[in-house]
């Protein structure tokens, strides 16, 4: 807040003072304020107009007049920042200048300035020195424009620069971004971006949360990932890049969040993986990922979601995956698991969502599934298990339509619990048409697979996570 300390107030005068008074409030008047504090939301004005340097309020106009028609900003505001004149999307701080300076722009998010369907990427930003923070939310939706960053001094004030669903914005990510030393967030997502992702990106040391997701950027990774040791989120999921992940994202330690999601990622899992002890959430799923999962996988112990379907593993499932006792959601459809459930799942207290359907699984559901009282979503459809489902008529109630069983022809359900329940599978000892009909042994269980949506759809879920945790 835009603060005036005024005087302290006068001590009760004698009424011999009286006559003084105009004079005792004619030279308090005339005391210089102080103003410790800063903001342009709420202020009183001050006695001594604090203004702009003329060169930042020139440039402020060119933005604004370049970007928005909601105003005709020259008149409206004509000083910018000054408190009582500022408009929605900018904020302004003090500087020890005493001059005001622009700290903050916002544009598309009402009530901030909507944009022209003619504007273009503002490179005139990199000329407000004081610049924190800059916000282009779907933006530029009609003219194709590029991110252009200017080379700055090293003292470079931005410390989070966010373009998020600019479908115009096209090309590739400047190398010049490098010049922002003191970026800390860098979101870039939802535009149509293109090309390799710039090794000079890695050289922001300061950044906390990177995210280039949903574009079509091309490539490899770089092992230079490594560098972003203060990184705490990651995001690059929905784009086209190849090849492996590096190991050298085990040299993130902060890390809290990545999502490699929807590229064509081939290779194993890296065992830098397994020192991101931090790490709480992991997505993988729509790559070419195969083969075996890192030794030290049950060392990451503050994993809470790991999305892993869409992957073509073709091994069974991993014991250590039962160990990781915070997950909360496990996805691991269509990625051709085989083998049996492991009963060390069934340790798994704190599980909401299991997803393992489109797989090869056979064999019986491990009895624990039953007591895993925090699951909601289960869905083990399309494989080839067999054997009296482990379930109770409150589990099934609690899950209802969250439970998809379906497509597993050895699987039948207890005559105790039947009822009226519909979930895909036949009650044992008889079938459709009131027939006898016993669970089919393991051998006997159909090999034949389904490929079908899943009942809940799990690329929705993956997505609507990825905004909560993400979005910046």
């Amino acid at each position: 807040m835009l603060q005036q300390t005024k005087p302290p107030y006068l001590d009760t005068m004698c009424c011999s003072l009286s006559n003084s008074l105009p004079l005792i409030l004619l030279l308090l008047l005339s005391l210089p304020s102080s103003i410790p504090s800063v903001s342009t939301t709420k202020a009183h004005h001050p006695t001594n107009t604090i203004n702009m340097v003329p060169s930042e309020a020139e440039t402020l106009f060119t933005i604004m007049e370049s970007m928005s028609t909601d105003k005709t900003w020259r008149v409206s505001f004509p000083n910018p920042c000054q408190p009582g004149s500022t408009w929605p999307g900018i904020e302004c701080k003090l500087g020890a200048d005493n001059h005001l300076h622009v700290s903050r722009l916002d544009f598309g998010n009402h009530p901030n300035p909507s944009c022209k369907k003619t504007a273009t990427f503002p490179s005139a930003i990199s000329a407000l020195p004081h610049l924190q923070s800059v916000f282009f939310f779907n933006c530029f939706t009609h003219t194709k424009t590029t991110l252009s960053v200017s080379r700055v001094s090293n003292d470079s004030s931005l410390q989070q620069l966010s373009l998020r669903s600019n479908p115009a914005l096209v090309g590739p990510i400047p190398p010049q971004i490098s010049s922002l030393k003191s970026l800390q967030i860098l979101t870039l997502s939802q535009n149509h971006l293109t090309g390799k992702i710039p090794l000079e990106i890695f050289s922001l040391n300061s950044l906390v949360h990177l995210d280039l997701s949903y574009n079509m950027l091309t490539g490899t990774i770089p092992v230079q990932l490594g560098s972003l040791t203060n990184l705490q989120g990651l995001d690059l999921s929905y784009n086209v890049l190849t090849g492996p992940i590096p190991n050298t994202i085990g040299e993130l330690g902060l890390l809290q969040k990545f999502d490699f999601s929807s590229n064509l990622l081939s290779g194993v899992i890296p065992d830098g993986i397994e020192k991101l002890s931090l790490l709480n959430f992991m997505a993988l799923s729509n790559n070419k990922l195969h083969g075996q999962f890192p030794k030290g996988l049950e060392k990451l112990q503050s994993l809470q979601y790991l999305i892993l379907d869409g992957n073509p593993m073709y091994i069974t499932l991993p014991l250590e995956f039962g160990k990781l006792v915070k997950l909360q959601e496990l996805r691991l459809a269509d990625s051709g698991y085989l083998g049996t459930i492991p009963e060390s799942f069934s340790q798994l207290k704190n599980l909401s969502t299991l997803s393992l359907q489109n797989n090869r699984l056979t064999g019986e559901i491990p009895v624990g599934f039953g007591s895993l009282s925090h699951i909601y979503h289960l869905n083990l459809s399309r494989n080839m298990l067999g054997g009296v489902l482990p379930f109770n008529s409150s589990f099934f109630s609690r899950l209802g339509r969250n439970l998809d069983l379906s497509g597993n022809p050895g699987l039948c359900l207890s005559p105790s619990e039947a009822h009226s329940l519909k979930i895909g599978v036949n009650v044992c000892g008889s079938n459709n048409n009131g027939s006898s009909m016993l669970p089919l042994k393991k051998s006997q269980a159909s090999s034949g697979l389904s490929k079908s949506f899943s009942l809940f759809i799990p690329a929705l879920c993956v997505l609507g996570l990825h905004q909560i945790l993400f979005l910046v």
